[in-house]
C-alpha cells in the first residue's frame, strides 16, 4: 500500500463502494417490482379487450384504446405490419415470403425487444451480488492490516487493544454479504418472473399468427380472391 495513501481512506471508500451498490440494488428492486407488476395488469386488462372482440377489425382498435404493454405493444406492431402488406402495391423485399413466417418473424422480434425490457436491470443485480462480498473482504483485509499496523506501533498485544480494530475491520465482511443477499434474491425472483412473462408472450404470439392469419383467408374467400 503505498505510503502517501491513508488506509483509512482506502476502507472508507470501500463502505462507501457497498453503500452506493445497496442504493442501486434497492433502487432496481423498486423499479423491477414495479414493472412487472404494471405489464401484468394491463395484459391482463389488454387479454379482456382483445379477445373479447367480436373480429379482427374491432380487435385492431383495442392497442390503441388501452395501456400498451408487452402484448399491447407486439399486437399494435403485428397490425401494423398486416396494414402495411394489405396496401403495398409495391414488391418490397421485406414482403416477399410467406405471410405465416413474416408475421411470425416480425412478432418474434418484437417480443425478443419485449424481453430485454423486462431483463433489463437485472445484469446489474447479478453483478452486485457476485462483487459486493469480495468488496467487503477486501475492505477487510485493508482494516485488518491497518490494524496491525497500529497494534505494532503501540507495542501492545493485550485482548482489548487487539479485538476493537480487528472487530471494526470485519464490518466491512459482514456489510458486502448483507449487500448481497438481497441482491441475489431478487435477481433470482425476478429472472422467474421474467420467464413467466415470456411464457405468456409466446402463448400470446402463437394465439395471434393463428387468429390474424384465419381472419385474412376468411377475408379473402368472401371476395374471391
Amino acid at each position: 500500500m503505498p505510503n502517501h495513501i491513508a488506509p483509512s481512506l482506502i476502507i472508507d471508500g470501500t463502505l462507501y463502494t457497498l453503500l452506493a451498490f445497496s442504493v442501486a440494488t434497492w433502487t432496481v428492486i423498486l423499479f423491477k417490482s414495479w414493472q412487472f407488476t404494471n405489464n401484468n395488469y394491463r395484459n391482463r386488462r389488454f387479454n379482456q379487450a382483445f379477445w373479447n372482440a367480436p373480429d379482427l377489425a374491432q380487435a385492431a382498435s383495442v392497442p390503441a384504446n388501452t395501456a400498451l404493454g408487452p402484448q399491447a405493444r407486439i399486437a399494435r406492431r403485428g397490425f401494423a405490419w398486416l396494414n402495411e402488406s394489405r396496401h403495398n402495391n409495391d414488391k418490397q423485399l421485406k414482403y416477399i415470403g410467406s405471410p405465416s413466417e413474416l408475421l411470425g418473424h416480425l412478432l418474434q422480434v418484437q417480443m425478443q425487444q419485449e424481453q430485454h425490457r423486462m431483463e433489463r436491470g437485472l445484469t446489474l443485480l447479478a453483478s452486485i451480488g457476485s462483487t459486493s462480498p469480495f468488496v467487503g473482504l477486501f475492505g477487510t483485509v485493508l482494516g485488518i492490516m491497518h490494524a496491525m499496523h497500529e497494534i505494532t506501533a503501540s507495542g501492545s498485544t493485550s485482548l482489548d487493544v487487539v479485538a476493537g480494530p480487528i472487530g471494526d475491520a470485519l464490518v466491512a465482511t459482514a456489510i458486502g454479504i448483507a449487500v448481497a443477499v438481497p441482491a441475489v434474491l431478487a435477481y433470482n425472483f425476478f429472472v422467474r418472473r421474467a420467464k413467466q412473462q415470456r411464457a405468456g408472450l409466446e402463448n400470446f404470439v402463437i394465439s395471434f399468427l393463428h387468429v390474424a392469419l384465419n381472419s385474412n383467408d376468411n377475408t379473402e374467400n368472401k371476395h374471391g380472391f
